[in-house]
């Protein structure tokens, strides 16, 4: 069974960053697509971040290009988060997935997803 846990989170003002961790185990970390996706309550979760399998390939949705960046450390069986320039309406809770090889920005197809870690901008 993989299990995904995330850390890193919490509130920081306007402009500053924040790293977030998943790490993951139970299962060939290799063999798994990661990504990060946000929540904010009553909406939808929506895709942040994506990293192929091997590492080599990333995707970001398009208000966080520039800022954010995915990263992953197969020693450590870990996915980063470097948020950098944040700002209020990054406010979400942010999950760690999983899904087999893809990459995918739909949230459906993951497999397996962390608990959640909170951020919170302020102004």
């Amino acid at each position: 069974q993989v299990q995904l846990v995330e850390s890193g989170g919490g509130s920081v003002q306007a402009g500053g960053s924040l790293r977030l961790s998943c790490a993951v185990s139970g299962g060939t970390f290799s063999s798994y697509a990661m990504a990060w996706f946000r929540q904010v309550p009553g909406k939808e979760r929506d895709f942040v971040a994506a990293i192929s399998w091997s590492g080599d390939r990333t995707d970001y949705v398009d208000s966080v290009k520039g800022r954010f960046t995915i990263s992953r450390d197969f020693a450590k069986k870990t996915v980063y988060l470097q948020m950098n320039s944040l700002q209020p309406e990054d406010t979400a809770v942010y999950y760690c997935a999983a899904r087999r090889y893809i990459m995918s920005v739909v949230a459906s197809q993951y497999e397996y997803w962390g608990q959640g870690t909170q951020v919170t901008i302020s102004s």
